[in-house]
């Protein structure tokens, strides 16, 4: 009995891997560089990182000691399946004998970055440095300052954000994205 119980699992964790592959868009690359002017959760610092979430999908960075202005620059990348599922961010302070503390969160829409990604794909035939959108801070979303949406000098697109941290006195963190192209994407 176990091991048809045991079988049929694989088989429903097989059939939704493959319903993901199939409505896999691409990959987004979220390259999380660095957190200012973080909370102390600690004595005199925290020794913070950072979990991004994307429906059931969890990563997270390194942990950084003692630095309320740590520098992470760790990459980390989700499989984009629906563009209309927001990108969680939570920053936690790392601690070795009880439950890691929460330093506050953020959360962004790919929608646009994706749109901009579908809009210009001849890529060759823009310069570098050319900003196709920007998006204004607003009380519907956590940006902290403008963020652009640009062709870096490798030809690619890439957004860079400043998110403001929510549920907690002070904190932002800034990051970038970059979509991750793969053979038989769908999307583009």
């Amino acid at each position: 009995m176990h091991s048809l119980i045991e079988g049929a699992s694989r088989a429903a964790d097989l059939e939704s891997s493959e319903s993901v592959m199939d409505n896999l868009m691409g990959l987004l690359r979220v390259h999380v560089k660095r957190g200012v002017n973080l909370a102390v959760r600690d004595v005199r610092s925290s020794d913070p990182y950072v979990v991004v979430k994307m429906g059931n999908q969890r990563l997270k960075t390194r942990i950084v000691k003692k630095d309320v202005n740590p520098e992470w620059n760790d990459d980390l990348t989700l499989s984009i399946t629906d563009p209309d599922i927001p990108v969680s961010l939570t920053v936690y302070d790392h601690d070795t004998f009880s439950k890691d503390d929460k330093m506050g969160d953020s959360e962004f829409e790919v929608r646009s970055f994706i749109e901009a990604l579908k809009t210009y794909t001849n890529l060759e035939e823009i310069p570098s440095g050319t900003v196709i959108s920007r998006l204004k801070p607003g009380t519907d979303n956590c940006l902290a300052d403008e963020s652009a949406i640009y062709v870096n000098d490798e030809g690619k697109i890439i957004q860079d954000l400043f998110l403001r941290l929510r549920n907690v006195e002070c904190g932002e963190v800034e990051i970038q994205l970059q979509w991750i192209h793969y053979p038989g994407s769908k999307t583009f």
